[in-house]
Formats: structure tokens, C-alpha cells, sequence
């Protein structure tokens, strides 16, 4: 068994005049060696965006980004003719393939917004662009793992697809219960605690924290107090642009 616990104080932040974000990997500016990637998980990034302010057009390409707003209001446009509003609790997948531009911005005029943006490697070049995104209510979520994204190959029809083999489960855990989870062999997983307290085996885990799961074939999160998380179930060995 592995579990490498990443303490919210050991993310790298950075703050500027409209943004406080937090990257888990390297990103942009940020580049540490140790910390490239878990799996096909590229990129994983937690941002409170002010109000008014925003990420201007900007391109990506063979990337598939999961994005989930938790606290207020992204407004999404793209050179594909998509434009929506993705509200907390809303999950959007977006696949850059063979090159997207795209803007996200905070509309409000007086609240904060708070999200997590994360990057998986497609497993092939050259995708045609993609966008969609669905709703996933606290209540459906209460005291379960629900996948929210899942592979290409997975017949769900709740949950959104991405090019990659890879499950993103949301979780609203309240104090006293516990959810579990079966890592198949080859696989490994990426815990973050969006927001509460929990027990991981024998390590507590507040608000921001992550772990690193590896060689583990159950995962039992016990909440000590109300709370939201993210897992990502991953393969050890996985296609990257093919």
C-alpha cells in the first residue's frame, strides 16, 4: 500500500490582483521536476477567480480538461461557437484534440468563484474539439462516489465521456459516514479534499489536502466532519497520443 499525503500548504501558490490559484503539478511559471503529472493526469488546479476578471482567449490542444465549478459562476466561450454558464455542482468536459480556443471568466459583478480544472492526456492526436458539461446535484452525491466523467468505452450515459481511461467521482460525505472504493489491479487514484475533514486509513485530511493512492485494493474515506471530494481513478500504464 501507498499513500502519499500532499498537505494544502505544500501546493505551489500564486495570487495576483484577480486570481489565487493553487497548482498540484507544474503549470505555466511553475515548473517542478518531481511534480509533473500522476498518471495521465496532467494538470490539476484549484482557483478562486474574483469577480469581473477572468482568462482571456487562449489555446489548447490533445489535452481532455475536466473542469468543476464549486462555489459561483464560470462563463465559458470557445472558437467552436459554444458559450455557456457553468454553475456550482456542474461538471463541463471539453476536448481540446486538434487545437480549441477558449475564454473562462467570472460574471458576477460582486462574487468570488471557485474552481478545479483539471488536464488528462488524450490517448490520441488530433480529436475533433469537443464541449459539454452536466449538472450533478449534492443531493444524488450524499454518501456515494459518483462518477461524474468517465472513458470513451464506459456505456454510463449519466456521466460525461472523456478520451481517456480514466473515472472522476464526486462525493458529498456527511460526518460519520464513509464511502469505499476498489482500486483494480494497475490502477491508482488522486484524493482531494475540496472542502471538510476526513480519514484516509490512518491519515486525516482537512480541506485542500491531497493523497496519492497506489497499490491499494480498497479505499474506505470515513468523513470526521461534512464534506465534498474529488477522486480519480487512473492507470498505472495508459495511451498517450497515439
Amino acid at each position: 500500500m501507498s499513500i502519499e499525503i500532499i498537505k494544502s500548504g505544500e501546493h505551489y501558490e500564486n495570487k495576483t490582483d484577480w486570481l489565487r490559484t493553487f497548482h498540484h503539478f507544474s503549470f505555466a511559471d511553475y515548473q517542478n521536476p518531481d511534480k509533473m503529472n500522476f498518471g495521465p493526469l496532467r494538470v490539476f488546479n484549484d482557483d478562486e477567480i474574483k469577480p469581473g476578471t477572468g482568462f482571456d482567449f487562449h489555446h489548447h490542444r490533445d489535452m481532455e480538461i475536466v473542469t468543476y465549478v464549486i462555489d459561483g459562476e464560470l462563463e465559458h466561450k470557445d472558437n467552436q461557437g459554444n458559450h455557456g454558464v457553468i454553475y456550482p455542482g456542474e461538471v463541463q468536459r471539453m476536448t481540446a484534440g486538434s487545437g480549441i480556443m477558449h475564454a473562462e471568466s467570472n460574471p458576477s459583478k460582486d462574487k468570488s468563484l471557485r474552481l478545479l480544472q483539471m488536464w488528462v492526456f488524450a490517448n490520441r492526436k488530433n480529436l475533433a474539439p469537443s464541449w459539454e458539461q452536466k449538472k450533478f446535484t449534492k443531493k444524488e452525491r450524499i454518501n456515494k462516489l459518483v462518477p461524474v466523467v468517465v472513458s470513451e468505452n464506459n456505456p454510463d450515459t449519466s456521466a460525461l465521456h472523456l478520451h481517456q481511461d480514466a473515472t472522476f467521482y464526486l462525493s458529498t460525505l456527511t460526518a460519520g459516514n464513509q464511502v469505499q472504493h476498489k482500486l483494480a489491479p494497475g490502477r491508482k487514484s488522486y484524493l482531494f479534499v475540496i472542502d471538510g475533514k476526513i480519514k484516509l486509513g490512518n491519515n486525516t485530511m482537512q480541506t485542500r489536502d491531497a493523497a496519492m493512492i497506489s497499490q491499494e485494493s480498497d479505499i474506505v474515506i470515513r468523513a470526521e466532519a461534512p464534506t465534498e471530494l474529488i477522486l480519480i481513478d487512473l492507470p498505472e500504464k495508459y495511451a498517450v497520443n497515439i
